[in-house]
């Protein structure tokens, strides 16, 4: 499956023999935009993610990954410029909302009492002032996935990948968020790739298609 635009993303060759099928991929997307990958569950969508982010390898030679137009590929996860979101947030539980937020900040070298007021200052963008000091367990799912998304765009990567982030809320708020996220695009600047099963929520979101059938 291959889908038209400028270099600012490109992925050539993806290649995976799964046990019931073989993806196989490619594709580019301008900067800015928000592109989503449609198909029904366990077609390999996030086998298509997980490969991107370096989480998970190729089957035979490596793709071509081409960022901001430096060849990642080859990089370690951490030194990609990806940032992931999953469906399921995947927060720390063991730290509170704040300390989530600013873990990327911390990691790559700020100090703590900076990264802290940092992240509450970001929480404020996405509707959850005050949640600061709430442990993930106490939130809600809306919560929690806004909470994921500013822990990730906190650190300014140039590819946000999104896997199912909202698969498993229900259809009203799914639709209120995917209509955020087209929101916080434009305010963040951010490039996307997002997968989802969900036609509807597809086209709400997406600057551009692609469907793996």
């Amino acid at each position: 499956m291959e889908a038209g635009g400028n270099m600012y993303f490109s992925v050539k060759g993806i290649h995976k023999e799964l046990e019931s099928r073989t993806v196989d991929f490619s594709m580019s997307a301008e900067s800015g935009t928000i592109t989503c990958i449609l198909g029904p569950s366990g077609i390999g969508k996030s086998t298509v993610l997980n490969i991107i982010a370096g989480l998970e390898r190729n089957t035979g030679a490596p793709p071509e990954i081409i960022l901001a137009g430096k060849r990642i590929d080859s990089l370690p996860p951490a030194c990609r410029g990806v940032g992931m979101v999953f469906q399921s947030g995947a927060l720390f539980n063991h730290l509170d909302v704040r300390d989530n937020v600013a873990y990327g900040l911390v990691s790559s070298g700020m100090r703590r009492k900076e990264s802290r007021l940092r992240a509450d200052e970001f929480l404020c963008e996405f509707g959850l002032e005050g949640f600061g000091g709430r442990m993930p367990q106490t939130l809600s799912g809306g919560e929690r996935q806004r909470v994921a998304l500013a822990r990730t765009l906190i650190t300014k990567p140039s590819l946000v990948l999104l896997d199912e982030p909202f698969s498993s809320l229900d259809a009203e708020l799914r639709s209120r968020l995917a209509l955020r996220l087209k929101e916080w695009r434009e305010k963040f600047g951010f490039t996307a790739l997002m997968v989802t099963h969900d036609e509807d929520e597809a086209r709400t979101v997406s600057d551009q298609l692609i469907r793996i059938q």
